[in-house]
């Protein structure tokens, strides 16, 4: 009876292990710290809906001055302003020195980690998305475009000195944010940006929104357990006749893929994903569920992933992965 029971539980985990997703995905998923690109998401998702705006995470603005692209987390696009967010998941008591540069506390026991002034920064980075933007001819009025440091931290205790400048938002003021229904605004902005300003038009709109989507960002690669990692998609690893398969899926040519839920194909053993994609399309932003075409590979084939902020190199399995979206 025990052999017949212990025979069972072998042959149980053959089968989910050959037919079924991957059953380590958690574990192996587990040392990945994907908060910030996370954060950068979520930030974007709730800045959309407060300010009836289009977001834009992760842009890669090239900086001729210091010679290399400038990253910026996240970039808002309202018909009142462009606005750059720099998010800092900071947690404890912070404080800034007479330069305006900020002290923060580490993991490690009394060690403090001293961060360049983030409002200068960002308001750094966005003089350079308005010299992008004019440089693909979008000019815009002067003081258009803005930045705003966002502390989105419940555990953050800025000192004094931090939380009076009007770049800063404060945990507080973001939990707090509220639209304003007759102007549209959040009440946050609103304050900010009153005035005779009139709205952008349209056209000029549409064409920030066409300048954003296809300007240089980061990869985006979306996992299971509502992991996102912000970085750059490398290549694939594989078998042989599965990377033969997937030779055309690079960014030249294709824009997103989709990994689909494991199917089966005939004998033992030969579990497969459905990988669904679109070719990229210059000249419009989205794509038609018509132009998607599917590939079928095994599920245990990986994709090759340099995350942002690491200089570890990453693998993933495609049965951890639910979606890649590739910068052009």
């Amino acid at each position: 009876m025990w052999v017949e029971i212990l025979c069972g539980l072998v042959a149980y985990k053959i089968i989910r292990r050959f037919f079924f997703d991957d059953g380590d995905d958690a574990s192996y998923l587990a040392d990945l710290d994907s908060s910030h690109s996370d954060l950068c998401f979520a930030v974007a998702s709730r800045l959309e809906k407060l300010y009836n705006g289009r977001c834009f995470v992760g842009l890669r603005i090239p900086d001729p001055d210091a010679g290399e692209r400038q990253h910026i987390d996240v970039v808002l696009v309202t018909k009142r302003e462009v606005m750059v967010v720099g998010i800092k998941n900071f947690s404890g008591f912070i404080e800034a020195d007479k330069d305006g540069n900020w002290s923060c506390p580490t993991d490690k026991k009394r060690k403090q980690e001293i961060i360049p002034n983030p409002v200068l920064e960002v308001n750094r980075l966005a003089a350079s998305l308005q010299s992008y933007l004019e440089q693909r001819g979008a000019k815009l009025p002067d003081g258009h475009v803005i930045g705003r440091v966002v502390l989105p931290n419940p555990n953050c205790r800025p000192s004094y000195n931090i939380s009076v400048q009007p770049e800063v938002m404060l945990y507080d003021q973001w939990k707090d944010l509220k639209m304003d229904p007759k102007s549209g605004l959040s009440t946050w902005i609103k304050g900010a940006f009153s005035g005779s300003r009139s709205d952008t038009q349209d056209s000029v709109l549409q064409n920030l929104h066409f300048i954003l989507s296809t300007s240089p960002m980061w990869d985006r690669l979306e996992l299971k357990g509502d992991k996102n990692v912000l970085g750059e998609f490398i290549e694939f690893k594989g078998r042989h006749e599965d990377i033969e398969l997937l030779k055309n899926l690079k960014r030249s040519k294709v824009s997103r893929f989709i990994i689909q839920k494991s199917t089966l194909f005939g004998g033992f053993g030969r579990s497969r994903v459905q990988i669904l994609y679109s070719p990229r399309d210059y000249r419009a932003e989205g794509t038609s569920s018509s132009e998607w075409k599917e590939i079928s590979v095994k599920q245990y084939t990986e994709i090759v992933f340099q995350p942002l902020h690491s200089k570890k190199v990453r693998k993933f399995k495609l049965s951890s992965v639910v979606s890649v979206t590739l910068s052009a």
